[in-house]
């Protein structure tokens, strides 16, 4: 998520760098991570550690569906940083739970891209953040809902490209 304060129609749009990290178990959930970040500024060590630090805090309890999903971690080109993390449940619906950092208007006491609340209002991601989405609906469909025995073994090593992400 980006958020620039105020909205100016025909702001210049630009790709961002994606990285796939490898994935992680959290709470019992298995999650594929992407960054996203600035091509001349990559997330810091400090904000990298912050987020996966409060990840638990966002990771539903176990429903049946298989305990998997991914993480985004995008660091803005201001001050803000957000963690989404997507997670599976009712077999075929993703659940989003998002916290945000260096970001006032949204809640944050600071501008402190290390220092992450959650987000109390509704978000899927922004538009770097949906291209991301997009390959792992994709994904789930490919190795978890089609096969005759699911494959969560396979969906977690099907990842999107790294590289550019945005246009």
């Amino acid at each position: 998520m980006s958020v620039k304060r105020p909205y100016r129609p025909g702001m210049a749009f630009r790709d961002k760098d994606l990285r796939v990290p490898g994935p992680i178990t959290v709470a019992g959930r298995q999650f594929k991570r992407y960054h996203i970040d600035q091509p001349e500024r990559p997330i810091e060590p400090e904000v990298e550690k912050a987020a996966y630090e409060v990840l638990p805090s966002l990771v539903p309890d176990p429903d049946g569906t298989p305990p998997a999903g991914w993480v985004v971690l995008h660091r803005g080109a201001d001050t803000g940083a957000y963690l989404l993390a997507y997670c599976w449940t009712w077999d075929n619906v993703i659940e989003v739970r998002i916290a945000v950092a260096g970001q006032p208007v949204l809640g944050c006491p600071d501008e402190d891209p290390s220092h992450f609340v959650a987000l109390n209002r509704p978000g899927v991601g922004c538009v770097w953040e949906l291209g991301v989405l997009e390959h792992e609906r994709a994904a789930w469909i490919r190795h978890v809902l089609a096969p005759e025995s699911p494959d969560v073994k396979a969906y977690l090593a099907d990842t999107r490209a790294e590289g550019p992400v945005g246009v």
